[in-house]
């Protein structure tokens, strides 16, 4: 089945799993984490949407407390990286950020994300209470059933560890260096990879 295929069957699978229950009553801010290969790239698509209050890049899911850059992408560390997200239960809810998520990533890949090979770029989602676990759980089951994809949807969920903010130039990097940013997210083939999984849902929630 071609990718043009798989990103059509998984488009309209998708458009179903939008169609999530929308934010609850007023509530406390709340977190969720996700890992999606480079974390500068995960950050624009959050950063937009309404009801995120605020986006961490950093490194979960390891043994070593407080690891560098270096350290994490030199791989042997056992990390991730990952996005922390705080936001608004009352503006946006979590089966919101997970649509997000998946339009976001390529599940399909247990090597790395795009250009970034290594256990370090592996799709995750890092669950932080048990109605957290449900709903992830259940967005990949929906995938896995109607997503089309001729490959397994490899992305662990897996529950919340520390999390290490990473170092402050990381932080809004496509803001702080856009041209850069641009190129390597062009380079890295992420958006092309996205629109043939994804389709028209490609980066969006």
């Amino acid at each position: 089945m071609g990718l043009r295929k798989i990103g059509r069957l998984a488009a309209a699978g998708l458009l179903l799993l939008g169609a999530v229950p929308g934010p609850v009553a007023a509530a406390e801010p709340a977190v969720a984490t996700f890992a999606g290969g480079c974390f500068w790239c995960m950050e624009p698509p959050y950063d937009k949407l309404e009801g995120v209050i605020s986006t961490t890049s950093g490194y979960t899911g390891g043994d070593k407390e407080n690891p560098t850059y270096g350290e994490v992408s030199a791989g042997g560390t056992g990390h991730y990286e990952a996005l922390q997200v705080v936001y608004d239960p009352a503006r946006v809810s979590y089966q919101q950020l997970l649509v997000l998520f998946w339009h976001n990533v390529d599940p399909l890949d247990a090597g790395g994300q795009f250009c970034d090979r290594g256990d370090q770029y592996r799709t995750a989602i890092f669950v932080h209470d048990e109605e957290q676990r449900r709903l992830a759980e259940e967005s990949k089951q929906y995938l896995e059933q109607a997503g089309g994809f001729d490959k397994p949807i490899v992305t662990p969920i897996l529950p919340a560890g520390p999390f290490y903010p990473a170092e402050t130039y990381h932080q809004d990097y496509y803001e702080k260096n856009p041209l850069r940013y641009k190129f390597y997210r062009y380079s890295c083939g992420r958006d092309a990879r996205l629109e043939a999984l994804w389709g028209e849902l490609a980066g969006k929630p």
